[in-house]
């Protein structure tokens, strides 16, 4: 079943859907050249095994999570619309709409609120889906602890058994290093509707300064896709969700091993 959507006149012969969870194509477009510096110029992400993305239909895009803010979710749908030409859809923890602007940005770029519903929603209508099953543990990793997957919700693989659309397991090295994060404020950070408040070495001691991104080397590699062919159940759906963690635990190792430095590749 196709995501409900309406049908808008631009212009003469011309229409826009009018996407049910708020994307604005429009809006999105005018987002990609800032998107596009940290990408090339910023990060110079080096992206390898694009082809492995479709370049139509559904598939779940499932990557390790990190950089205390999600850098990485936007760097993942720059490298696809840069390199496939597609729009990458994400979902989105729900302590995010406590933060109306937050929220706002990311439904016009594409981001819909996180449930097992809406996941559905997208891919019965053929999109690309991003996921990171770590959740929020992801992102607060400590310093000492970065790189190391934390344990994947199985969430992914049922709908990947359910659905039967194929999973591109994604890996992304440079991000841990973009805000060292020594420590959590979870107090403040609940008092203002967020799991927790990141400490780094610079923030909040800098300030608003604090809050710019370290100017890392990254790299992101797509995987040959995975197909899942086991009963939709459970257990299945939780040791292929454990299986696809450890491949994605070795392309994070591998490009690790490869690069040079931190911040020169």
């Amino acid at each position: 079943m196709a995501a409900p959507s309406m049908t808008l006149e631009v212009g003469a012969g011309v229409s826009e859907r009018v996407d049910p969870f708020g994307l604005d194509p429009a809006f999105r477009r005018r987002c990609i050249p800032p998107f596009r510096f940290l990408h090339d110029r910023y990060w110079r992400v080096e992206v390898t095994g694009a082809h492995h993305v479709p370049t139509k239909g559904p598939a779940l895009l499932v990557s390790n999570h990190s950089g205390a803010i999600p850098f990485d979710g936007a760097m993942i749908c720059a490298s696809v619309e840069l390199k496939r030409e597609r729009t990458l859809r994400f979902l989105y923890d729900r302590f995010v709409e406590n933060l109306p602007l937050v929220d706002a940005f990311y439904r016009k770029m594409g981001g819909v609120v996180a449930s097992r519903e809406n996941a559905i929603t997208l891919l019965n209508a053929g999109d690309l889906l991003l996921v990171f099953p770590e959740g929020v543990s992801g992102v607060a990793k400590p310093f000492n602890d970065r790189y190391r997957l934390r344990p994947f919700s199985a969430g992914f693989a049922r709908l990947a058994l359910t659905l039967d659309v194929p999973i591109i397991p994604v890996a992304v090295v440079g991000a841990e290093e973009i805000y060292p994060l020594v420590g959590r404020v979870e107090g403040v950070g609940k008092a203002l509707g967020m799991p927790y408040v990141p400490v780094t070495p610079f923030f909040p001691m800098l300030g608003l300064l604090g809050t710019l991104p370290l100017p890392t080397k990254w790299f992101i590699r797509f995987g040959k896709p995975i197909r899942l062919s086991a009963a939709d159940g459970p257990v299945e759906a939780q040791l292929e969700a454990q299986r696809c963690k450890q491949k994605i635990q070795g392309m994070v190792r591998r490009l690790r091993r490869n690069r040079q430095s931190v911040f020169f590749g």
